[in-house]
């Protein structure tokens, strides 16, 4: 066997599973025998064959939101988007969670899988698309893997455990700072690297930590949220996981130069002054100096100074601090001004007690898009969050009242939902509902009517969703 190249593998993963979902699209357009199809088929047949030169079996398989291909997680590049989520939808749609190929397959062996899926999609079930594939010898198919509500709790259990030392940490940073004293990064990085870990491989679990906010630590749980966001969104540009590492780390340090802000201005609970408010402008060359006396100066430390100057001059340069000559912002700035304005407009601070809902927060980041926003990573970060972001407080067309705790890329406005309380208001021990969910007729079982405000209702989502 070929010995593997590690950059040859990625972009196979990306190429092959890209390839999958174009023959699938078109071959339920036209017939199997369509030139058009014939000419995609042989192209994947190519990428198959390609990939079996490096690893065999190939092992194609669905976990949660996202794709591995044996064992390594395959990158979401914004141009093929549309294709993996086409073919995530169709996995699930099938029972479907693993595709396995394997040596001496033949163009064939392609065609009788492409004509059970394409059948499988109106016609078949699991059973009886496996059974349709039996001839096959190298192809294998496996049945989608229902998560266990035990692993569910324990996974939850690490991860929340992991958000909280993330959270001591900040705050010990930013005391430390405070008092002049210099920080050194390889804990940071050895915190963050676990963080990205987790991302990869628990990312709904982490994503709903962001929805805990709290009022009198506002300032290192925001930092915190916003590094996860922006690795999120980060991992979804295709970012690899040095980088990744990198932009949690820089996300985690954007606002330590609030740090020289005086509480008193920090915690006012009147409007600010224009004085108030100049001092607040401050904090991103305040950030640049506290970030530059670190120990050991390097990349990532400079690259932090750069972000933390950034992060509000918006995408058009018209936030602050003012520059003379308007310049791009940074990759990473302008990912974490995304993340850094959603969390701050779902937090409750000082001068405004209620949180905005997630989807109000989105609304307004909309009018922002292509201005303050980068418009095509503004775009990717809705995709990612969904129409309910996790958080977001709906109310069904049964009536019931339910909390976004999952998001689905695939059906960004049917999320997985925690329905709290029945038709007539009285709540409940929480239910897990999807709401891709059909009934018997092919039709949604439940819907999102509308989302509401939780301060109406005196409930906190945190609670829900730790």
């Amino acid at each position: 066997m070929a010995s593997k190249n590690p950059i040859d593998i990625l972009n196979l993963n990306t190429n092959l599973i890209n390839h999958l979902a174009i023959v699938l699209k078109t071959a339920e357009v036209h017939s199997i025998n369509n030139i058009a199809v014939t000419k995609a088929t042989n192209n994947l047949f190519l990428l198959i064959t390609s990939y079996l030169k490096f690893e065999s079996p190939i092992i194609l398989e669905l976990k949660g939101d996202f794709f591995f291909m044996n064992e390594m997680r395959i990158r979401y590049y914004p141009d093929v988007m549309i294709n993996f989520d086409y073919l995530v939808r169709l996995f699930r749609s099938l029972d479907l969670g693993k595709l396995i190929f394997h040596d001496n397959i033949s163009p064939k062996n392609i065609d009788v899988l492409l004509n059970a899926l394409v059948i499988a999609t109106t016609d078949l079930s699991f059973n009886e698309l496996k059974q349709r594939l039996s001839p096959v010898e190298t192809i294998d198919i496996e049945q989608l893997q229902k998560a266990v509500e035990g692993d569910l709790l324990d996974a939850r259990k690490i991860v929340k455990k992991a958000y909280f030392k993330a959270v001591s940490f900040t705050k010990g940073v930013m005391n430390r700072i405070k008092t002049n004293e210099k920080i050194a990064l390889k804990k940071a990085k050895r915190m963050v690297v676990l963080l990205v870990d987790h991302i990869m491989t628990e990312e709904q679990i982490l994503l709903g930590m962001t929805s805990i906010k709290d009022y009198d630590e506002y300032t290192y749980h925001h930092s915190v949220n916003v590094s996860i966001l922006s690795v999120a969104l980060g991992q979804r540009l295709g970012l690899n996981m040095k980088q990744l590492t990198e932009l949690g780390m820089v996300a985690l340090f954007h606002d330590i130069g609030k740090v020289v802000v005086p509480n008193e201005i920090l915690n006012k609970a009147t409007p600010l002054t224009d004085n108030d408010w100049k001092m607040i402008q401050e904090h991103p060359i305040e950030g640049v100096h506290s970030l530059l006396k670190m120990k050991q100066m390097d990349h990532i430390s400079i690259r932090a100074a750069i972000i933390a100057f950034e992060h509000h001059m918006f995408y058009d340069n018209t936030g602050y601090p003012k520059v003379k000559r308007q310049f791009d912002l940074d990759l990473y700035s302008r990912i974490i001004s995304i993340a850094d304005q959603y969390d701050a407009m779902t937090s409750s601070r000082v001068y405004s007690r209620k949180a905005m809902a997630p989807d109000k927060a989105l609304c307004h980041m909309m009018k922002r898009s292509g201005n303050q926003l980068d418009p095509l990573i503004f775009k990717i970060f809705v995709n990612m969050v969904g129409v309910f972001p996790i958080g977001t407080l709906v109310i069904l067309d049964s009536n019931e009242m339910g909390i976004v705790c999952q998001s689905n890329p695939s059906f960004i406005d049917r999320p997985r939902i925690k329905i709290i309380a029945d038709p007539k208001g009285k709540q409940i021990s929480p239910l897990h509902f999807d709401l891709t969910e059909k009934s018997p007729a092919g039709e949604f079982k439940k819907s999102v009517v509308k989302t509401t405000d939780a301060n109406k209702y005196k409930i906190n989502i945190a609670d829900y969703l730790m």
